[in-house]
């Protein structure tokens, strides 16, 4: 089974570690790269995390924070992605997680009487 995988975002560490402290300090670096952010949009990067981030912001954010990718996204283990144990179907076997000893019953159907 392959292990689910996650991530935490460190950019508001490294921008500390670099002397930058306001999100706003990234504005200026990435319009000299071509890069065109609004206030709102780099402060959402900076203290978000972000789900999808172009290639060319991330490779522009470790060129002005000189910094490589680890140092930004450290890769972690998905909570909730411990092993469940497989469930025996029609096996019979008492399910303990849910509804216990409740069974649904076995519908009769009579036959119509004229």
């Amino acid at each position: 089974m392959t292990a689910k995988l996650d991530y935490r975002w460190h950019l508001r560490k490294v921008m500390a570690d670099r002397g930058m402290f306001s999100t706003t300090d990234l504005i200026p670096p990435l319009a000299e790269r071509g890069i065109t952010l609004s206030t709102s949009q780099v402060y959402r990067l900076a203290v978000e995390r972000p789900e999808r981030l172009s290639l060319k912001i991330l490779m522009a954010m470790l060129d002005i924070l000189d910094c490589r990718m680890d140092d930004l996204i450290e890769p972690i283990a998905a909570a909730g992605a411990a092993k469940k144990p497989k469930k025996a179907a029609a096996s019979g076997a008492a399910n303990t997680d849910g509804i216990g000893d409740l069974r649904p019953k076995r519908a009769r159907i009579a036959g119509i009487t004229p």
